[in-house]
């Protein structure tokens, strides 16, 4: 438009100063927000009209680095189509270069060290561009204009293969070659790719996939894919035009698809790519990405079929991002490498999306996602540092009217993912130039993020689980008021010393008021039921039944148990030891499967309410059973058992009883375990509605790791929306504890648990 004037970017973002004529200024104000870069997003847009001040050219001046740092940092970005056509293009100079980017794509979050975020600032800071790479940094009219990760064949990173010693045996495109090799002979190969290692193996052999699940401790968890191409996808699973844009997107994540219904005689899906039956063994979805950088397009473009390609760790640890660590953790587990010297600052696990009524509902939030913020109302001068839960964990930082959320963790189980958690934490603040002036956590006291927080002298605010589910799915929505949250989940500690997981919360603000929650019952063995459906089944009939149901032994649960251990259960449940109280819908889940005889043992988190919803597909029934919504302690007392008492007390409980002596006689009739799952999940969702009706509260948040249940969630927004109230769901935040660290800043912003923290500055004081 002939401006004259600057620009600059700076650590608060970037800032424009043009001179013209009135009706110019406009129109640039205008075209500016309409005409800007296909990767950027406008969060905030500040203008005011100053005096002239006589400038005759235009100029982009240094960056800044001074001040408050508050920009937003991108997350990493698909390959985009034009570097595409390059490295397939032998003409380009950049053919077959695995790490070719642009401004529109590449890495960003996984490179980046300090903020503004410019190349001295990133870890390509050691690469010195070459004259044709500088030509076009510096070109404004270039689309490598200060793309801060670009480089080419002459001055930028490259591969390495390593023999399963550590020995280097090829380099550049002779090692992506042989890789690709040792994938066809059946090897584990371990890739360096944007955010850390994949452990890749040929999906469609058997044996290799098996390798890679004994080797990686991982049974029966289903493993994901990356497919050249969408239409090799679509071969293999029905996709959505909503799935093949996420697929396609800059965002790129692994998007769970539903398999075509190829069947042969006996029921079993049959791979018409011939996938192995060892990648998602009894599943009917898979888990599918696509090539999202250079290098993952030239390895399957040579490959030229579906690999697995999973997270290069063992169970419950983070993924590897440096080699040397890789050749140490990953020993016995990959037969050999393929890496580069482009430094990883972070670990960025790849992010993982269903799509759930009609938009994208994201299970783990990683690549291509984190860390944009989530925008909140409330704002506070104080810092707060969120550290989240203990399972599928992720930390939260303030940034002003910005809640900026990590990449998703993983469970803490584990010294490394305990490190890896401490040092993220450690990490965002320094990414943001900031100290954290409040830490929030889960009331778990054992959780270590908890533990974490506490060891520290800063004063910290302790929110309930459930509480910050809800406060998650409001901040993400972004609603204000009072709402009726419902948080369904495994496990969450409660303050009345039961396990809670079944909550119906009145939620204003930052305080809420427990309304309803399922009748509790026992979990003999604690944290050992979770992984054995056919103890809480066990639990769930003895609040039931008694010691009557010690009796029968011709049906399951107790069919799957000894005469010892159903002894020792017993005793457990009548002297109430290790046999933690809960009303946890996840739990319910699992009761239901092993009452059936469906699922007796959860191989991972999950598997148990997972294949319950897999089991329902295909039956078009209404019918339902009935849970009775009664006034809240008017049940029968069985064993010795804590009183609810104080403001935890809820209005009402929904008992489960009559819904499981049902699911007692269709068992015994011979009713399919398809028909029981349909109308187990119709009677929650009718609880959903009755409850609501009963708040008399137009707003209804469902949150909680059940509903990433995409039959429930979707029948619960149905159902709501036709008896007049305004559901409202998760979407780019999980509904999982990877969204509790958003809740609990959100919570602290909203003034949860001031007396809290001025309790811990007394006890620091003290």
């Amino acid at each position: 438009m002939n401006l004259p004037g600057w620009v600059s970017n700076t650590s608060q973002g970037v800032f424009i100063e043009v001179e013209g004529e009135k009706p110019t200024l406009d129109q640039f104000v205008f075209r500016l927000q309409k005409e800007k870069p296909p990767r950027s997003f406008i969060q905030s847009f500040e203008f005011s009209f100053l005096d002239p001040v006589g400038f005759t050219l235009f100029e982009i001046r240094d960056s800044d680095e001074t001040g408050k740092k508050s920009v937003i940092v991108l997350p990493d970005i698909a390959t985009c189509p034009d570097c595409l056509a390059e490295i397939l293009d032998p003409q380009n100079r950049r053919y077959q270069y695995p790490f070719t980017n642009c401004t529109n794509c590449g890495p960003r979050f996984s490179i980046v060290e300090s903020l503004p975020y410019d190349r001295p600032n990133t870890s390509m800071k050691k690469f010195v561009l070459c004259p044709a790479c500088q030509k076009e940094y510096t070109d404004p009219a270039d689309r490598r204009f200060h793309a801060q990760p670009t480089a080419c064949p002459n001055c930028g990173p490259q591969l390495e293969f390593l023999s399963g010693s550590g020995e280097p045996t090829y380099r550049r495109h002779e090692a992506l070659l042989a890789t690709a090799q040792a994938v066809r002979d059946g090897h584990v190969v371990a890739v360096k790719g944007l955010g850390g290692f994949h452990l890749i193996v040929d999906a469609r052999s058997d044996d290799a996939v098996k390798r890679l699940r004994e080797r990686k401790h991982r049974e029966e968890k289903p493993l994901a894919m990356m497919f050249p191409t969408v239409g090799m996808v679509q071969e293999e699973c029905d996709v959505s035009e909503l799935e093949e844009r996420l697929l396609v997107s800059p965002e790129s994540p692994i998007v769970l698809l539903s398999r075509k219904d190829n069947r042969e005689l006996y029921g079993n899906l049959v791979s018409a790519l011939g996938i192995s039956q060892f990648v998602a063994p009894g599943n009917p979805t898979f888990g599918v990405m696509l090539p999202y950088t250079p290098l993952h397009h030239l390895l399957m473009l040579e490959l030229g079929h579906p690999v697995v390609a999973t997270s290069g760790n063992l169970s419950d640890e983070p993924i590897c991002t440096d080699e040397r660590e890789a050749l140490r953790r990953l020993r016995g587990i990959a037969d050999c490498y393929l890496v580069h010297n482009r430094p990883i600052v972070r670990h960025v696990d790849d992010s993982i999306v269903r799509v759930l009524h009609g938009r994208e509902l994201v299970m783990r939030r990683a690549r291509g996602y984190a860390p944009l913020p989530v925008h909140v109302a409330s704002e506070s001068k104080e810092t707060v540092l969120a550290l989240g839960a203990h399972l599928k964990n992720s930390v939260a930082l303030s940034v002003g009217n910005n809640v900026v959320v990590s990449q998703h963790l993983g469970d803490l189980e584990t010294q490394q993912s305990f490190e890896a958690f401490r040092a993220v934490a450690k990490d965002l603040q320094n990414l943001y130039d900031v100290k954290a002036d409040i830490l929030a956590c889960d009331m778990h006291p054992d959780y270590f993020s908890s533990r974490e927080a506490h060891s520290t002298a800063q004063p910290v605010v302790d929110i309930q689980h459930h509480h910050a589910h809800i406060l998650s799915c409001m901040a993400e929505n972004e609603l204000s008021g009072e709402v009726l949250g419902v948080a369904w989940d495994g496990t969450g500690y409660g303050p009345d010393g039961t396990v809670w997981g079944g909550e119906f919360l009145l939620t204003s603000g930052g305080t809420f008021e427990r309304f309803a929650r399922f009748r509790t019952f026992r979990l003999p063995g604690g944290d050992k039921a979770v992984k054995e459906p056919r103890r809480t089944a066990v639990g769930l009939l003895y609040e039931l039944l008694g010691d009557e149901m010690f009796r029968e032994r011709n049906q399951a649960p107790f069919s799957e148990l000894s005469v010892a251990e159903l002894s020792v259960l017993q005793q457990m449940l009548k002297q109430n030891v290790n046999a933690p109280e809960t009303s946890s819908v996840g739990r319910l889940f699992d009761a239901v499967a092993s009452l059936t005889g469906f699922r007796h043992y959860n191989r991972f988190e999950g598997q148990a309410a997972m294949e319950l919803e897999f089991a329902l597909a295909g039956v078009s029934s209404e019918q339902t059973y009935r849970f009775e919504i009664i006034p809240a302690n008017s049940l029968p007392q069985v064993g010795q058992r804590k009183e609810n008492v104080g403001q935890y007390v809820p209005r009402f409980t929904i008992d489960w009883s009559a819904v499981v002596r049902d699911i007692l006689a269709d068992t015994k009739k011979c009713v399919a375990v398809p028909m029981i799952s349909k109308k187990f999940h119709n009677a929650l969702v009718q609880v959903i509605v009755h409850v609501a009706e009963k708040a008399g509260l137009e707003k209804v948040v469902l949150t909680g790791g059940c509903f990433q249940n995409r039959y429930l969630t979707e029948k619960a927004v149905t159902k709501l929306r036709s008896a007049g109230f305004k559901p409202y769901w998760h979407q780019r935040i999980p509904p999982n504890d990877g969204g509790i660290s958003l809740g609990q800043v959100y919570g602290v912003l909203l003034g949860t648990g001031a007396g809290a923290k001025e309790r811990n500055q007394a006890s620091a004081a003290g």
